[in-house]
């Protein structure tokens, strides 16, 4: 662990009461290699995510966050642009027409230092705890670089952080880490063309069915930013996309 801000926001200021608060536990720690750099694929439950899966690893990790936490004006802007980049996280504008070069940049940035790079395949929240389909940004990273990519499943986390809440509340939050997954063996073993299309899709679909496993929420073929798209136009959910009664 190379950061102090880190080290100090994770033991001291806002670790400790976490612990309390919301009781996290922490289930498969030891897929998380002591050393050596890899791919932490996560489903998105909340904003707090980021926060309670930090806090339960080991090692230091580095998620790209929202160009948006960057560049907001203001006192609040700039106090959440210093907490941001003190955490050690790292601006990505999702929106822009190289967003997936960004991506590969700035994650082999942290994997070529050999740390642990955090992504939610997902790319927004889920609106409502199912696991969706996951964009295919973590699976090009993962066979451009070779690294390992590890599930990461949140489980109670949108119960203590839902969207649109500042203040947690006091729900248990529990973390299922899977196996670690080789991209290339994964790539080999179904016969697919390294860097293509077709094995990025593969690659980040299996990594979705395990955190829907790992999680016991049911799986959603839509992506999650669509999903809200059609909630906040007031039109619903699309036609096959509504949770079970």
């Amino acid at each position: 662990m190379n950061n102090n801000w880190y080290r100090f926001f994770k033991y001291v200021l806002i670790g400790p009461f976490l612990r309390v608060y919301n009781r996290p536990e922490i289930e498969g720690k030891e897929n998380i290699p002591a050393e050596g750099a890899a791919i932490c694929a996560s489903n998105h439950q909340a904003v707090m995510d980021s926060f309670y899966f930090p806090l339960l690893c080991p090692r230091q990790l580095t998620f790209p966050a929202k160009a948006e936490y960057f560049t907001s004006p203001g006192i609040s802007g700039r106090m959440q642009k210093w907490f941001f980049t003190s955490a050690g996280q790292i601006p990505l504008d999702r929106t822009a027409d190289n967003a997936m070069d960004s991506l590969m940049n700035t994650a082999k940035a942290v994997l070529d230092r050999g740390d642990l790079f955090g992504i939610y395949p997902e790319g927004s929240r889920s609106p409502d705890g199912r696991i969706y389909k996951g964009k295919t940004g973590m699976a090009y990273v993962a066979m451009e670089t070779g690294k390992p990519v590890i599930p990461v499943a949140m489980i109670g986390s949108r119960d203590a952080n839902p969207i649109g809440s500042w203040v947690p509340r006091p729900a248990k939050v529990r973390i299922k880490i899977g196996s670690p997954i080789d991209p290339i063996a994964f790539i080999k073993e179904h016969g697919l063309e390294l860097g293509s299309h077709e094995a990025a899709r593969q690659l980040t679909d299996h990594v979705m069915f395990i955190l829907a496993d790992l999680t016991g929420q049911p799986y959603v073929d839509a992506y999650a930013k669509d999903i809200k798209n059609s909630l906040e136009a007031g039109k619903g959910y699309p036609e096959g996309t509504a949770p079970s009664l």
